[in-house]
């Protein structure tokens, strides 16, 4: 008889166990986990903002380099601040070679067309 009562008790602590047992995830690779840190915190877009601007620098030139500085690519369309109107009115006139510069420098932004504004940076 004590045998049964002990064969019952642990027959309702496994059951327990199994009631009471929480779900354990398999652990995420370190790559992943690295990959969504720097997504989170940004980084991603302060690396490929650095990697625009030195496309840019290379393709502007080191005359029309310093008065402009990339911005951000949006549906393939980088944008450029530059520091007046004649340096946007230069920029504009050798829009075609700056794209293909571009295009050559750097061929993973897919970047199909140049918009400039004047601005300060």
């Amino acid at each position: 008889m004590a045998r049964r009562q002990e064969d019952l008790d642990t027959e309702y602590l496994l059951d327990d166990y199994r009631r009471r047992r929480v779900p354990v995830r398999p652990a995420k690779q370190v790559s992943e986990v690295i990959s969504q840190l720097l997504v989170k915190k940004g980084y991603a877009q302060v690396q490929t903002a650095a990697a625009y601007e030195a496309a840019w620098q290379k393709a502007a030139g080191p005359r029309l380099g310093p008065q402009s500085r990339a911005g951000n690519v949006k549906r393939g369309v980088l944008e450029v601040t530059v520091k007046n109107s004649a340096v946007l009115q230069e920029l504009q006139f050798m829009k075609v070679q700056l794209i293909k510069s571009l295009a050559q420098s750097a061929p993973e932004s897919n970047i199909k067309d140049v918009k400039f504004r004047v601005g300060t940076f």
